[in-house]
């Protein structure tokens, strides 16, 4: 039984050993070239000696080009700026304002310190008839002042030139609207005709005087508006502006409370305009009326010194 086993496994080993002897000479077996087989992807080849078919090789995926790298935009922002303004800027702006409002202010007493300047002499003779032939040029300014105004905003300065001009400038159109005349007292109640429209209201001569400049506190109006008669302040030869009326003011004053023809003036006595008896008011805030003609007199009046008063002179200030 063992030797019948022993001899039927070494016939099995024999048979698969042929059979795999046969199996390589088969593989082994060349064949001519086949270039369709090549290009079909079919077969293997090497040296020209077929190896085994093939399956088809699967095709690559296209690599795109590499697209060129741009660097990426930077968008620059720019900070932002802060539109508030700053205390200082404030200031600055403020500042600029007001130096506009008296230029523009200049500008507006141009028409009428040229025609002053034209028309008055330095001691105050007014020149009607020169003024009556560029009555035009005066009703322009007088419009000129009736479209601006003064605002709240403005100040003391820019309001006292504005209205010393304007009441300067009024009575002069109110004796050119009424010659040939002598004396301004020919006109029936002069300083309550109501002729001068400024923005929506109708102005008169007593109404700039006693209600707007006398308001202000500053007795020196009283030299600087003028009635058009000799024993008033001599007209200014030019416009109140601004920047300079208080050099102004000072000046008339000085004038008018030194000038013989209209004051008197010695230690012990005087004999002075009634103005400062008429608006007595407004120079006694501070003290007697002594102690306002010593702040412009060229003599030192004595605190005892006797007052009397001069006769006015209504006569036309021509």
């Amino acid at each position: 039984m063992k030797t019948f086993s022993l001899l039927l496994f070494s016939a099995l080993i024999f048979t698969f050993c042929c059979s795999t002897k046969q199996t390589s000479k088969t593989i082994s077996t060349e064949i001519p070239f086949d270039e369709t087989l090549v290009i079909e992807n079919k077969v293997t080849v090497s040296k020209g000696t077929f190896l085994r078919t093939t399956l088809p090789v699967k095709e690559l995926p296209v690599v795109q080009e590499t697209a060129e790298i741009v660097a990426p935009v930077v968008e620059v922002i720019q900070p932002k700026i802060n539109n508030t303004t700053s205390p200082v800027d404030e200031a600055v702006v403020e500042k600029k304002v007001i130096v506009d409002l008296r230029l523009e202010q200049t500008e507006l007493h141009k028409l009428f310190d040229t025609l002053l300047k034209n028309n008055v002499s330095s001691t105050g003779n007014v020149n009607y008839a020169g003024l009556k032939s560029n009555r035009k040029t005066l009703l322009n300014y007088i419009k000129a002042l009736a479209e601006n105004l003064p605002e709240d905003t403005w100040s003391q300065n820019e309001k006292l030139a504005y209205w010393m001009n304007a009441y300067n400038a009024m009575t002069i159109d109110l004796i050119l609207r009424n010659q040939p005349l002598e004396s301004i007292k020919d006109i029936k109640n002069p300083w309550d005709q109501r002729l001068w429209k400024l923005g929506d209201k109708y102005y008169n001569l007593d109404e700039i005087e006693h209600q707007i400049l006398r308001n202000m506190g500053d007795a020196r109006i009283h030299f600087g508006i003028n009635c058009a008669s000799f024993s008033c302040p001599p007209l200014l030869n030019e416009a109140f502006v601004p920047s300079k009326v208080d050099a102004q003011l000072k000046l008339v004053a000085i004038r008018f409370i030194n000038d013989p023809s209209r004051n008197m003036i010695s230690e012990h006595s005087i004999e002075i305009s009634n103005i400062f008896k008429w608006f007595s008011k407004d120079f006694t805030r501070d003290g007697s009326v002594i102690d306002y003609l010593n702040k412009f007199s060229t003599i030192t009046i004595s605190e005892d010194a006797k007052v009397r008063y001069m006769d006015y002179d209504w006569a036309l200030n021509k």
